[in-house]
């Protein structure tokens, strides 16, 4: 018998996983912050993670569009570097932890060479995909909602 939490609302089983990751928050199609942290545990639909303990960091806000760049732990021909790129939105925050949904994911390689610290790129592929995502939903919205 499968015993279920009445607390948790989750459809995806989650995976317990910690893994090194960069995240950019986006607002008014600018970015708003940007930072790195560790995955708690993921899942195809989800994922959770530790924010910054830094008091001036950006705290996510329920709704932002998120995007995040995870360390993969498995090498492409078992020498290039893989990276999880997963675009979503906020769903909740508290303390320290902050899930977020998996709306759009991709694998990237990374760079042969281990770097101390990984710039976050500055081009605008983020900003891209919410623009993609807002046209989709005007063109699925009933016309009484654009009224």
């Amino acid at each position: 018998m499968k015993l279920t939490n009445a607390i948790d609302r989750r459809s995806k089983l989650r995976f317990a996983i910690k893994r090194e990751l960069r995240y950019m928050m986006l607002e008014n199609d600018k970015i708003i912050a940007t930072g790195r942290s560790e995955t708690i545990d993921m899942s195809s639909g989800g994922i959770a993670f530790r924010t910054a303990t830094n008091p001036k960091a950006t705290i996510p806000q329920k709704g932002q569009y998120i995007e995040l760049s995870i360390g993969w732990p498995a090498l492409l021909d078992d020498s290039c570097p893989m990276r999880l790129v997963v675009y979503g939105r906020v769903a909740r925050c508290s303390d320290s932890v902050v899930a977020c949904t998996v709306e759009k994911w991709e694998f990237r390689t990374g760079s042969g060479q281990v770097a101390q610290v990984i710039p976050m790129r500055a081009d605008s592929r983020l900003m891209r995909w919410v623009e993609y995502r807002r046209d989709v939903m005007l063109k699925t919205a009933p016309a009484s909602a654009l009224a």
